[in-house]
């Protein structure tokens, strides 16, 4: 066994920490378990850092989002900095990629998208796959490696993707594209049958320019079959120790240039739906804005346009509409009527206490005739509104659209 120490961090909701423990010291190296709350003292001695896979806060909001904005990821920024290794598999990657730390240490420059291919999302994928380095040996901390390895991957939000095209290259001519999906022999193909879950270029993993940080969503920890990538891992440490940035760094992007929020047209009649219980993602979701804009209160709903006045055959399918379990609300020319699923009629509401001003609308790719409804409360909705740091909290403009409803 080396002096060699890796912290596998725990978020709430991961699971697995126990397989990873295993892969790092099977590889020589010591393994210590770090929960997110822990006296960060611990880490004083630690060589790298491992974030395992699982669904850090149930994936509320979407997966990674809370996680990446915990204060210890600041912590995890410097270390980087200062040239440690940081690793993420699965929802590890998720939250590097939330966090800015993949590809470019600082800003939201792409999405770990729901599964998706041919404009179809494919739900949440359980199976084997092979992958192989896209980049030299000595690029990245876990490249140093070669052929086909032979790993499970378990996601559901996998699909690498992005607005900017440009960057895209970049990181590419700046062979940042540490992993992709290939077949047994190797070859990468962007085919359903290679590419699992639609990400561009068959990406599996990245690494930022340095090559200290690597987020890649299978899963080569869970098997034997992995063992080249966790000593890889151990040769970069023995090799390079924590000596920081040693590779040529693309551009510094801006966060994903917003402007003006559009506008969503009001359609004739709109639906939202509340949950009867306490919305565990509703509260998660808040708690996140609150560490930016602490006077900031929000409320969630599902959020349905019908192009045409008929809202009760929609309401009257339990696939849709559960009565049990939700509240539904109906808006038809500025009045609002809350649905009595027991007599299949409108009820008019004296007062409107539903919704609110500053009300945002998140439609995901891939999913149009559904979207999430965010009604705020908030003293300075400005701020709000031209903050990129919050409004990524609502949204990830890489995989989906933010709108103000009218």
């Amino acid at each position: 066994m080396s002096d060699i120490t890796v912290a596998i961090v725990s978020f709430p909701g991961m699971n697995c920490e126990v397989e990873s423990i295993r892969a790092v010291e099977r590889a020589g190296m010591r393994a210590m378990f770090f929960r997110w709350n822990d006296d960060r003292a611990k880490l004083n001695d630690v060589d790298a850092y491992f974030l395992p896979g699982g669904f850090s806060y149930e994936d509320r909001g979407r997966a990674g989002m809370i996680a990446a904005r915990d204060p210890l990821m600041e912590f995890l920024k410097e270390e980087a900095r200062l040239g440690k290794v940081v690793i993420g598999h699965c929802n590890g990657a998720q939250i590097l990629v939330e966090s800015g730390l993949i590809p470019l240490g600082e800003h939201l420059d792409m999405a770990l998208a729901p599964n998706a291919k041919e404009n179809q999302r494919l739900g949440f994928l359980s199976e084997w796959v092979w992958i192989t380095p896209t980049c030299t040996k000595e690029r990245c901390a876990v490249s140093d490696w070669d052929g086909a390895m032979h790993v499970p991957i378990a996601h559901g939000e996998g699909r690498w993707t992005l607005r900017d095209r440009g960057l895209l290259q970049e990181l590419c001519a700046n062979h940042q594209v540490a992993f992709s999906y290939c077949d047994a022999q190797g070859k990468v193909g962007e085919t359903p049958m290679v590419n699992p879950n639609g990400s561009e270029l068959a990406i599996a993993g990245l690494c930022n320019p340095s090559g200290n940080v690597v987020a890649l969503m299978p899963h080569p920890e869970r098997t034997p079959a992995g063992g080249p990538y966790f000593a890889s891992l151990k040769l970069w440490i023995e090799r390079y120790g924590n000596s920081p940035a040693r590779a040529a760094t693309p551009r510094r992007t801006a966060p994903l240039t917003r402007g003006q929020i559009d506008h969503l047209p009001r359609a004739e009649v709109e639906l939202f739906i509340d949950t009867v219980i306490v919305n565990n993602e509703e509260r998660s979701v808040e708690a996140t804005l609150k560490r930016f804009i602490p006077d900031i209160h929000l409320k969630q709903f599902r959020y349905c346009a019908l192009p045409q006045n008929k809202p009760h055959d929609l309401l009257s399918r339990v696939s849709f509409f559960n009565p049990n379990k939700e509240v539904a609300y109906i808006r038809r020319n500025e009045k609002i009527f809350r649905w009595d699923h027991t007599k299949k009629s409108e009820v008019p509401l004296k007062e409107d206490g539903v919704l609110s001003h500053l009300m945002l609308v998140r439609y995901d790719d891939y999913r149009d005739n559904e979207a999430v409804c965010y009604a705020l409360h908030v003293g300075d909705e400005e701020s709000l509104l031209s903050s990129s740091r919050t409004l990524e909290v609502l949204c990830n403009p890489h995989s989906g659209t933010l709108y103000r409803l009218l």
